[in-house]
């Protein structure tokens, strides 16, 4: 058994592809409209389905936005350049909601960014070492 992949509702579906794909430099895996249900699946990741586990970003043509509710935590990326990053993503008009810095109780550096739909995704320093805490 593995993950397969975690599903996010969008409101806008390519405000959402250009940020997953042009400020966290996923790809476009597939993509497939359903006209009959007013549904898109979009598929993006940093590799292959068969080998790592994706986001699904579900586009329902008739809701703008959602309520992410209070259960949703957020989405984990491991980085090399942490500071690094969180610029691109600034010059790429993303938005950094924690700046880069250990975390709280512990010293594995994160920083946190959100998506266009208010998604949280979090930023794990991975090199030159990444702490478990």
């Amino acid at each position: 058994m593995r993950l397969l992949h975690t599903m996010l509702r969008v409101g806008d579906l390519e405000r959402s592809l250009a940020f997953y794909t042009d400020v966290l430099g996923m790809r476009l895996l597939r993509r497939k409209d359903y006209p009959s249900g007013r549904f898109t699946l979009a598929f993006v990741g940093y590799g292959d389905e068969r080998d790592t586990a994706v986001l699904e970003l579900t586009h329902n043509w008739d809701t703008a936005s959602y309520e992410i509710g209070s259960g949703y935590g957020h989405i984990a990326l491991g980085v090399e350049d942490i500071q690094a990053l969180c610029d691109q993503i600034r010059a790429k008009g993303g938005r950094v909601t924690r700046e880069p810095g250990p975390m709280k109780h512990g010293s594995t550096v994160i920083a946190f960014v959100e998506d266009p739909d208010g998604y949280k995704v979090e930023l794990i320093q991975t090199s030159p070492r990444h702490d478990a805490d």
